[in-house]
């Protein structure tokens, strides 16, 4: 059967769907996380379907998931003002506990978590249209991550617990939260790339809000007592709703110390904008890329095959540090683009839950018409669909379409697709292609695949001054997570990664006093009574 014709059959009934990922029932998710309290809300509420369609009597339709709260201007401030009173000016319970009772609190918040791993992961799926194992992958990649933070947190506070002696001055340094962190993440690590902003903002003491993106809320309904029961009230909140009008409002007040946000830069200006007081405001951001690889004649070409493949179409490309522009050398283009497309052909494609799928229905219901918008561009200024079946739609389904040849005067050399398409553009010089790293507006990561040191050498010291890491044979992307994750230019601010993010959440804080007997005396007798969860000389194991 031709790719075209299982495509237009490619959506299943519901008695076919396996029974380890069916749902129960569609979610009516009513209550939302404030001051500690389980709130129930009886306002609008925002339906959400799954990119899946069913097939049924009246043709496919997207499965009916369930419902969360719209709350308005008034519930968010609300929000608000339970995290402003839980951390009061840095007096709350939460900022002044010790380092170690902050961890006990995040070890049980990991117990509690890992017991929802199966209700997550099923609708993690289900929302976000991500494969069940990607989804598992997601799922236990985050509680590494909740570990990994606490281990790295031991050895910051080991560090810090012994006091410093210069010029006569005694000094014990440490790092004190900065207040209230807005954190939000987006749908297509709606999990993780959330959480991996909740977690060093709630260890490191700050009291937290986060906002679910608008594609992948419903996952977070099982946790939401976990959340309540593992921290004190009001430490972390959870708001739902247009972003207009629930976040604008909460930087609007001035009152949010923090924000941590990955989505679009065009977002994240606006949210800045609204503080009334932005040189107050800590900022994280995770926004655009446009990550190129570059395929020179002397690379092992069936590795970048592999590494591009991969690279450009794990979920989909809908991931930030997916590869989205392939330069490939003119002397080696016509094998480069026969090996990528058969192995693109003999990719599995289909639902979620089919083992081993790798190409699976989109998240967002505008994208394939985007998508069908940047290879009409194309084709419009003489590039070609090489791949059999390239471009067919249907409904939520993209099959993977690879574009060549592709020039500067194409959107699709731009701007970034988020999606299975895959644009192929010639080069004969290193330089052509530095240039057009050079001249983006975007500098997260570029891959080099090389097997030349003289190339590899050259392209690195004139690389690392446009983006934030340099792969060498290997697709682009985040992890390890103790690697710091970063970018430039529209691509990101700040950097993160399991010990910067501790940093990026605290201000490095000090205790200072004269090396005086009476001094010496007092600072003695707080430490040796444990008067203080900042003065003090314990060491964590």
């Amino acid at each position: 059967m031709e790719a075209t014709e299982r495509i237009s059959r490619i959506f299943p009934e519901e008695g076919s769907i396996p029974e380890f990922c069916q749902l129960a029932a569609p979610m009516e998710q009513t209550g939302y996380l404030v001051g500690g309290e389980l709130r129930r809300w009886s306002g609008p509420m925002q339906e959400v379907h799954s990119p899946v369609y069913i097939t049924g009597p009246r043709g496919p339709e997207r499965k009916f998931l369930g419902r969360y709260p719209l709350l308005g201007e008034a519930q968010a401030l609300e929000v608000l003002e339970a995290a402003v009173q839980a951390y009061d000016y840095g007096r709350g319970q939460w900022p002044t506990l010790s380092v170690q009772d902050r961890i006990t609190h995040l070890e049980d918040f990991a117990y509690r978590m890992g017991a929802q791993k199966s209700a997550v992961v099923k609708l993690l799926m289900w929302e976000v249209g991500k494969s069940y194992l990607d989804s598992e992958k997601e799922f236990d990649r985050t509680i590494v991550y909740l570990k990994d933070t606490i281990n790295a947190l031991k050895d910051l506070d080991r560090a810090s617990s012994r006091f410093v002696m210069e010029q006569g001055i005694l000094g014990q340094i440490r790092r004190a939260p900065l207040g209230v962190a807005l954190c939000m993440g987006p749908f297509n690590y709606p999990l993780n790339e959330t959480l991996t902003s909740v977690i060093p903002a709630l260890i490191m003491g700050n009291a937290v809000i986060f906002k679910p993106p608008k594609l992948g809320v419903l996952l977070y309904s099982p946790l939401l007592e976990a959340l309540r029961d593992s921290f004190p009230p009001g430490v972390v909140n959870t708001v739902y709703g247009r972003g207009a009008q629930v976040a604008g409002p909460l930087m609007a007040s001035g009152k949010v110390d923090v924000l941590a946000f990955v989505g679009t830069s065009k977002v994240a200006d606006t949210l800045k904008k609204q503080h009334p007081k932005p040189h107050r405001l800590r900022s994280s951001l995770g926004l655009e890329a446009k990550n190129p690889a570059l395929v020179f004649p002397d690379a092992d070409l069936d590795l970048a095959v592999s590494e591009c493949l991969l690279g450009t179409l794990s979920f989909n490309g809908q991931r930030c540090t997916a590869l989205k522009l392939l330069f490939v050398h003119v002397d080696i283009l016509p094998q480069f683009l026969e090996k990528f497309c058969q192995a693109l052909g003999c990719l599995k494609y289909g639902m979620p839950w089919e083992p081993e799928v790798a190409i699976t229905p989109l998240a967002e219901p505008s994208r394939p018409a985007y998508l069908q918008e940047l290879v009409a561009d194309a084709r419009a200024r003489d590039a070609e669909i090489v791949n059999p079946g390239g471009g067919t739609v249907n409904q939520s389904f993209f099959f993977p379409a690879v574009l060549y040849p592709v020039t500067d005067a194409m959107r699709i050399y731009h701007e970034e697709q988020f999606g299975p398409v895959i644009p192929v553009v010639p080069f004969r010089h290193p330089d052509a292609a530095l240039e057009s790293l050079i001249s983006s507006n975007y500098g997260q990561q570029v891959s080099i695949f090389s097997s030349n040191d003289d190339t590899i050498a050259y392209l690195v010291d004139r690389l690392v001054t446009q983006v934030g890491r340099v792969n060498l044979n290997s697709q682009c992307q985040r992890g390890p997570d103790t690697f710091p994750f970063t970018g430039r230019k529209d691509s990101a601010e700040g950097t993160l990664s399991v010990h910067d993010a501790l940093r990026v959440f605290s201000l490095r804080t000090l205790v200072a006093a004269k090396e005086t007997e009476p001094n010496k005396k007092l600072i003695t007798g707080i430490l040796r009574e444990h008067k203080s969860n900042f003065l003090s000389t314990d060491f964590i194991f």
